[in-house]
């Protein structure tokens, strides 16, 4: 199958025109009339993941998070974004992003669905015309009511993590929850707007969390990786769907860091 037929079965999940202006979603680089045979997903494209998706033998690598996201002058070894293009070229193999074209049209809702919110609405809209509401994160209602550290057990539980960090009083009953995978720091005024009693993302900060706190709105902390790595076993159910005829398999090498 051709990689720019592929494209357009990405494209057809999460239009490019979903995404934010300041992204950098779509091919980033490779062939167009490429052959592709099997397809690596991971979340970022990092030197490790790029080596082993060509030990692997994969023609494709999809990726959530962007290669290219500033601008580019020069593609040489002598800095990390170069030194993986120019891997990626000579294995002729190419490299597509989506990014926050799924981050409102899959990604959210798929957060969701393991939380089993009900009633849920979108965070932040990003997008809005007669027929749908799009945008980051979700909020609704959880499934019973429950403490703020039961809801953190069950966050950890669901998304499959050794740990998560929470902010606020463990005791305290939870019943409105937002979620927004990755970075949600900017968006948590968007959940105290929406009345949920707590919200779900990751890069907190120790200051985010204390005001988060002062301000009404208990946070758990997941990790960025830790919610965003849904978007394999997504692609992969979807794509084993809509292009059978092409090999999926994953190259993703678990969270970048490592706790004691």
């Amino acid at each position: 199958m051709l990689l720019s037929e592929i494209i357009a079965a990405l494209r057809e999940l999460c239009p490019d025109t979903f995404a934010m202006s300041w992204d950098n979603v779509g091919l980033q680089c490779g062939r167009t009339g490429k052959e592709v045979k099997k397809i690596a997903l991971a979340l970022d494209a990092t030197s490790e993941v790029i080596e082993k998706a060509i030990a692997e033998g994969a023609d494709l690598i999809l990726t959530h998070h962007p290669l290219l996201f500033g601008g580019i002058k020069h593609v040489t070894d002598e800095d990390y974004t170069g030194k993986r293009i120019l891997r990626l070229l000579q294995a002729d193999v190419a490299c597509y992003a989506m990014h926050t074209n799924f981050d409102v049209l899959g990604m959210a809702d798929a957060a969701a669905d393991l939380l089993q919110l009900s009633d849920r609405e979108v965070l932040e809209v990003t997008f809005e015309d007669d027929v749908s509401v799009e945008g980051f994160g979700r909020v609704g209602i959880l499934p019973d009511n429950m403490t703020l550290r039961e809801l953190a057990q069950k966050t950890a539980e669901v998304f499959s993590l050794e740990h998560v960090q929470y902010y606020g009083d463990p005791d305290q009953t939870v019943i409105t929850c937002a979620i927004l995978p990755g970075s949600g720091k900017d968006e948590i005024g968007h959940a105290l707007r929406a009345g949920a009693d707590v919200m779900i993302t990751g890069d907190i900060t120790h200051h985010v969390g204390i005001d988060a706190c002062e301000k009404g709105i208990s946070l758990i902390d997941a990790g960025h990786y830790g919610v965003e790595k849904i978007f394999i076993p997504y692609m992969k159910e979807y794509l084993e769907r809509e292009i059978p005829q092409v090999e999926i398999i994953s190259a993703d090498c678990g969270a970048p860091f490592h706790s004691i």
